[in-house]
């Protein structure tokens, strides 16, 4: 059986989601599946269940959707941006080292072992691997660089549905220009191409169809119909496009959205939850029209740090009578100091953080990478570790500031309930674990409605 690529036409065109839901679908129809993306570029990772690696969010998310335990296999190579053309390489789950772009494209070389022995690791145990692509597959002058989209394809012969994005315009130059500047062998895999994010009435598309299947001579697997979905944000362009009804919201949260913001599957639960209002927010003045605020995660925690001093949050976040959650880098910034004299994160070796935890946050060099069930101030609860600042208690609660090391904590519906009955007594809370499976089925028999599964699945035993 042949395996599966997602190739986009522009970036941002919805390979991820979609890559999820076709997932989804092949177990649903008895196949044994598995997802996979060779490079992702993403500040959002979570910890795999098997070896306790770091892969990006989306192929974790459409592993567990189908009940499947993560490894670093389905996402080996994982890009953390840290600005400045500089990335954090980490390479089958473990941090290796920070690199420059130039530096990563000469060493590509070096790199396409470790995707090829991911893939096959994969291929051994599931019949078909979902395969997601990264940005366009026809960036010319970078195609014989590229490890997501052409290398795959043409290493593991697999079949190719192009997703396109309708809602951006110009979707006929995409599709057509995509096809056309392919090599020949990987147009013939092309199985056809999914519009995605369509809005208003199908048929008013009825005669594009016909255009890309008549005069570009390729199928239209579907036209599917845009549907706002808030899980497996893959990065900040996701994050901020995501949909929220706000009208029976009784509690306003916000997360002030930091340049190197991190980890922001964390307020997923927030953003989908009927009783909260989230937004995010870049300027100190808008502080006081919420209830909460929350520092979220960072990839670069001093740079970070030094932006929220140098943007007027300082005094707010010092503010005891605000009640505050501060996530992982938010929580480090919290404390009386941050050295870091091996310049693991940045060339600043000693910084003043926020002080209102006693103490300082240490940078190592080895990681902290873990799962675990942990005391969420008074509640036992799921959460997961990614840092490599160290301190001496991994949360602390001080009057109204609570800090913590730990990610997925808004998962748990305990801790939801007891941090936001303080704020609102009159919050009543969900099953966030129950509104997640309802949404992915949902959300996939949506996909399912407007595609042409039958078709896919017999194009990939061919």
């Amino acid at each position: 059986m042949h395996s599966l690529s997602i190739f986009g036409t522009s970036s941002d065109a919805g390979k991820s989601t979609l890559s999820f839901a076709l997932t989804y679908l092949l177990r649903q129809y008895g196949i044994n599946v598995a997802p996979f993306k060779a490079q992702n570029v993403s500040n959002n990772s979570v910890v795999t269940d098997i070896d306790s690696g770091e892969i990006a969010t989306p192929q974790a998310f459409a592993a567990k959707a189908i009940g499947l335990k993560t490894s670093p296999a389905m996402n080996p190579i994982l890009l953390k941006s840290g600005g400045n053309n500089k990335a954090h390489m980490i390479i089958n789950g473990q941090s290796v080292s920070n690199t420059d772009v130039k530096e990563y494209y000469q060493n590509l070389d070096t790199l396409k072992p470790i995707v090829k022995k991911a893939f096959k690791k994969l291929k051994k145990e599931y019949e078909c691997i979902v395969a997601e692509g990264a940005g366009s597959p026809v960036e010319l002058n970078l195609m014989d660089k590229d490890l997501s989209n052409i290398y795959i394809a043409k290493e593991f012969d697999t079949k190719i549905i192009l997703v396109a994005d309708i809602e951006r315009g110009g979707v006929f130059a995409s599709i057509y220009g995509v096809y056309n500047l392919l090599p020949k062998k990987l147009q013939k895999n092309v199985i056809g191409v999914i519009i995605n994010k369509f809005r208003g009435d199908l048929t008013l598309f009825d005669k594009g169809v016909s255009i890309i299947q008549e005069q570009f001579n390729l199928p239209v697997l579907g036209v599917i119909p845009y549907k706002p979905f808030n899980l497996g944000f893959e990065d900040a362009a996701s994050l901020l496009n995501y949909k929220q009804s706000t009208q029976y919201a009784i509690i306003k949260v916000a997360v002030i959205h930091l340049p190197h913001i991190s980890n922001f599957t964390d307020f997923e639960p927030l953003v989908i939850d009927p009783e909260i209002e989230v937004n995010f927010i870049t300027n100190p003045a808008q502080v006081d029209n919420y209830d909460l605020l929350i520092l979220p995660g960072s990839k670069c925690v001093v740079d970070d740090l030094l932006w929220l001093k140098q943007h007027g949050f300082e005094n707010i976040l010092k503010d005891e009578q605000r009640k505050i959650i501060a996530i992982c880098g938010g929580y480090e910034m919290m404390f009386e100091t941050i050295k870091d004299p091996l310049q693991v994160e940045s060339k600043i070796t000693h910084v003043e953080g926020f002080g209102r935890f006693k103490g300082e946050v240490v940078f190592k060099k080895c990681k902290i990478v873990k799962n675990g069930c942990y005391n969420l101030f008074g509640v036992m609860g799921n959460g997961y570790e990614i840092h490599n600042g160290i301190t001496k208690k991994n949360a602390k609660k001080k009057k109204n500031l609570y800090g913590t090391f730990l990610h997925g904590i808004f998962d748990n519906d305990n801790f939801r309930e007891m941090i936001f009955t303080q704020i609102n007594p009159l919050y009543r809370g969900y099953n966030f674990e129950d509104f997640k499976q309802k949404a992915i089925k949902n959300f996939a028999q949506h996909v399912k409605y407007h595609i042409e599964m039958e078709r896919i699945i017999n194009e990939l035993y061919e």
